[in-house]
């Protein structure tokens, strides 16, 4: 288990559905990886890379609501700048998406 923290250090967390909308191969990357652009509704499309390749097509993610950090700072990966962080559960170094129930609209936050 992680260290404790506060209410306030889990409130800066800015979780919120997106919508996959693009996906490319990412061979830059020194994992396999996808690119992802992701639509956030009112925040606006942001792109991410993500290991996510063992478990999914590309077309499996395409049109697909996901969780993401929108408030993660940028990083650098290959040639790529990811501007969030994609959320998934990992299991035997797979990770697993974590995706809403039921259709919501984008952008809706995780609280």
């Amino acid at each position: 288990m992680s260290a404790t923290i506060t209410f306030e250090d889990f409130s800066k967390i800015d979780l919120r559905i997106g919508t996959i909308i693009e996906v490319k191969d990412f061979p830059e990357a020194r994992n396999p990886a996808y690119q992802l652009s992701i639509d956030f509704g009112a925040i606006g499309i942001k792109k991410t890379s993500a290991q996510i390749t063992d478990l999914y097509s590309k077309e499996d993610l395409l049109d697909k609501q996901i969780v993401a950090n929108v408030n993660f700072k940028n990083k650098q990966i290959a040639n790529f700048m990811s501007e969030c962080l994609v959320v998934g559960a990992v299991d035997s170094d797979k990770v697993i998406l974590l995706t809403p129930e039921n259709k919501v609209p984008n952008g809706t936050p995780i609280r």
